[in-house]
């Protein structure tokens, strides 16, 4: 009995060293390596792994440091189609305002003053650095000027002003409407007629223009009596609409002398009516006619004794505009919070070549 307990301890001793002694064997590649060891660095990475964040994701270069960045603008503008002077201001500005000179613009042109708000709304909640405005309508900007504000976007008016407190925008370069309205008026007051029957052809309703030429002669007509309105329409800066409305007043047989237009084509509308009806107009014609801006052709209108006047509304504001954004960027406040353009009336008794040559646009 003793000699078979003997026995079986013996064999349970062999046994339990056979199973010690698996642990010198090698380790079965078949099993998952443990996650706990650091991964073997000569090894390439396992492509299906996320990668290390605290690694660069690619080998692209950093960022352009802020101070090297562009300025962004958003530029509203009237449509270019508007008129000879409305296209050489809305070149001006595109050719200022762009990469080479430091700029991204994004520009928008509409005469919709609704159009105009809800798209700069848009480039104040893209957080444009400086909004450019010639609002086609004096009010209705507020909230746009108060987001601005909000937004750090600074607002420079140009062509136009609006109906709003100086704190609300950075600056203005902007033509004194009322000065050319006056201007305008008080030189026809100048010819000493008897009396005075106007053809009145007004610009796009409650724009900065429109009220300003038209408040100085809205003034004269009410205090003087041999002042009289034959009538009184917008055109919208069209000029074949104000070629429409001076046919109507020549169909009707009503006697008028003068043709106050409140911009160039539209005076050049109204004197196509006048030329077909044989109709004779300028320094020595029956009838004045009066343009606004700064066209060259209609310079040489006046040059020629065809027109009688024309009212400067200088159009080349975008240098300017520039140079009051790069004080702005330089931490310097504008020298003048409005800064009128250099304006003039000149009539075809006293303007000249040279004088063409040099406001002409």
């Amino acid at each position: 009995m003793k000699k078979v307990l003997c026995l079986v301890l013996s064999l349970c001793m062999l046994l339990a060293l056979a199973a010690c002694g698996g642990g010198d064997k090698p380790a079965d590649s078949s099993q998952p390596a443990d996650s706990s060891q650091p991964a073997d660095s000569s090894q390439p990475a396992d492509s299906s792994q996320p990668a290390d964040s605290s690694q660069p994701a690619d080998n692209k270069e950093p960022a352009a440091p802020a101070s090297g960045e562009l300025i962004t603008v958003g530029v509203i503008n009237n449509d270019p189609n508007e008129s000879g002077y409305r296209t050489a201001n809305d070149k001006a500005m595109r050719d200022t305002f762009t990469e080479a000179n430091g700029y991204k613009a994004t520009f928008y042109n509409n005469n919709d003053a609704a159009q105009q708000i809800a798209t700069a709304q848009q480039m104040v909640q893209d957080e444009v650095d400086y909004l450019l405005l010639s609002p086609a309508s004096t009010t209705g900007w507020d909230t746009v000027l108060k987001d601005a504000q909000a937004a750090g976007t600074q607002v420079i008016l140009f062509d136009r002003m609006l109906e709003a407190d100086e704190s609300m925008y950075a600056a203005a370069v902007v033509s004194d409407m009322p000065a050319e309205g006056k201007t305008a008026v008080d030189w026809l007051a100048s010819q000493g007629l008897s009396e005075y029957n106007i053809i009145h052809i007004q610009g796009h309703m409650g724009s900065d223009a429109q009220l300003g030429r038209t408040g100085a002669l809205d003034e004269k007509v009410a205090a003087e009596a041999n002042w009289n309105y034959v009538t009184q329409q917008t055109a919208d800066w069209d000029e074949a609409t104000a070629k429409t409305i001076t046919q109507s007043v020549i169909d009707s047989g009503k006697p008028f002398n003068v043709i106050y237009a409140e911009n160039n084509g539209m005076a050049r509308g109204a004197a196509a009516a006048l030329d077909a009806a044989g109709i004779t107009h300028g320094k020595n014609g029956d009838v004045i006619i009066m343009g606004f801006d700064s066209d060259k052709w209609a310079f040489e209108e006046v040059l020629a004794g065809r027109w009688n006047y024309m009212g400067l509304c200088n159009p080349l504001q975008a240098d300017t505009v520039d140079s009051i954004i790069k004080d702005l960027q330089a931490g310097k406040a504008p020298a003048q919070k409005i800064i009128y353009t250099p304006e003039q009336g000149f009539d075809a008794a006293t303007l000249t070549q040279a004088d063409v040559d040099k406001y002409g646009t």
